[in-house]
């Protein structure tokens, strides 16, 4: 087995090397052990900064070397010390003690040593099970077997015979690594497994903000990594890919996700498997919504009862090209967020919006079979009638800001003013406006 191998190795090497280089230097490496693990994580993010002078960019990687590099330095300070004082130890007996006294010591100081040595051997194995069940959390749920680097198949064998052993109970006593890394663990585990959650995570109301921004909204639009998702490569090639990269070595936007993702741990986990937040449903408004054309044109018919079926063609045709990719997105942050809001443009005189202008035959144009020869022209004006083209829209993507609470809220958008809006199960209706707005909300 791993962990009683490594014990084995541990013991007799570090046993070995106490009796030979004496009970002082041995001591100092274990007061040095004791310190350095209880200092390594208070300041281990004060070597941030150090590490990404080297060379390492990605903030994980920061994060995980910065304690390490902060332990290496006390215990290499403390060997120093001890290596400082063993030689003038030796020098004293050497050359002041006589050989009598000398011999004496030297017996004392490699018995001493050996025990000392086989002290260090058991913090050592110690601070490997820590190392092991810290790390091993993570891989065993994010890594398959199969296609795992041989290093990888190791740490989560070795990660399992922690628990078979019982040393995890150890490891688990002086783990300094807070609650939401094995939360978030958990989640990347969830998340990697289970590729349709992604979209689930987009529609997290926390995430509504974040995920407007360019990267991730470049990684939605990649067909090429939905079919890599999909195919569930190693979780290594995923984190290679180069939209994943832009993420991963962007600090300030990890240090922002983080930012969002801890104080809602809980909240978010429920929400990846029920589909449910606790803290954000009452909250109705919030959430990403589509434009529905057909229940506005319905609605519009309703309350409009006097409206002509020429007026009603011809505001279907503006609202289908001004409306039909609007969406609306209320963040927690009561912040809104449209997108593609379309502004018609007033047509020139005599010219009538229609869904599309109808092909007409070209002036001296030959027919066969039915078939126009030639193809299709612009419609050709007659005289008193209105000539229909199709509307021309100009899109606009406002913001603005909501507020209220339960099924009523209030919007204030950039140009347009402040409008009504009520919750109606999964629809949003908004007053107010030219015409009657009427959102779905994204399951």
């Amino acid at each position: 087995m791993l962990i009683w191998t490594l014990a084995i190795v541990l013991f007799g090497c570090l046993g070995f090397v106490g009796f030979n280089i004496g009970v002082i230097r041995v001591t100092f490496s274990f007061i040095g052990l004791l310190v350095a693990s209880a200092l390594a994580w208070p300041l281990g993010h004060f070597m941030y900064s150090i590490v990404g002078f080297t060379g390492v960019k990605s903030p994980v990687y920061q994060w995980l070397l910065g304690p390490v590099v902060v332990f290496a330095i006390i215990l290499t300070a403390f060997k120093i010390a001890g290596y400082s004082v063993n030689r003038q130890v030796d020098v004293y007996y050497k050359y002041k003690a006589g050989d009598l006294r000398m011999g004496l010591w030297n017996r004392l100081n490699h018995r001493l040593g050996l025990c000392m040595g086989l002290a260090n051997a058991a913090v050592y194995l110690v601070l490997v099970s820590m190392v092991i069940y810290v790390l091993s959390y993570g891989t065993y749920q994010l890594v398959d077997g199969d296609t795992a680097k041989w290093y990888v198949n190791y740490l989560n064998k070795a990660g399992k015979q922690l628990q078979d052993t019982g040393m995890a109970k150890t490891a688990v006593a002086i783990d300094p690594m807070p609650d939401t890394y094995y939360k978030a663990a958990d989640l990347a585990g969830l998340i990697y497994h289970n590729d349709l959650l992604e979209a689930r995570l987009t529609r997290y109301p926390a995430f509504l903000a974040i995920g407007e921004k360019p990267e991730f909204q470049e990684i939605g639009a990649d067909k090429a990594f939905t079919e890599l998702r999909q195919k569930q490569p190693p979780i290594m090639e995923i984190l290679d890919h180069q939209k994943i990269q832009a993420v991963i070595n962007n600090p300030d936007l990890l240090k922002e996700i983080w930012g969002i993702v801890v104080p809602d741990m809980d909240d978010f986990l429920t929400f990846l498997k029920t589909g449910q937040s606790p803290k954000y449903d009452a909250i109705k408004v919030l959430g990403r919504w589509d434009f529905d054309v057909a229940a506005a044109l319905n609605l519009m018919k309703r309350t409009q009862t006097n409206i002509t079926v020429r007026q009603m063609r011809t505001v279907k045709a503006i609202m289908q090209a001004a409306f039909s990719k609007t969406t609306l997105t209320a963040t927690p942050d009561n912040q809104i967020i449209v997108k593609n809001l379309g502004k018609p443009r007033t047509p020139p005189p005599g010219v009538k919006p229609t869904m599309a202008a109808v092909p007409q035959p070209a002036a001296g144009g030959r027919q066969r079979g039915g078939r126009q020869r030639g193809g299709p022209t612009a419609p050709v004006p007659t005289p008193g009638v209105p000539t229909e083209v199709a509307p021309q829209v100009d899109f606009t993507s406002p913001h603005g800001t909501w507020s209220g609470e339960g099924d009523k809220f209030q919007i204030t958008l950039e140009g347009l003013g402040t409008m009504d809006v009520k919750i109606e199960g999964d629809k949003m209706v908004i007053a107010g406006g030219a015409y009657p707005f009427i959102f779905d909300q994204e399951y």
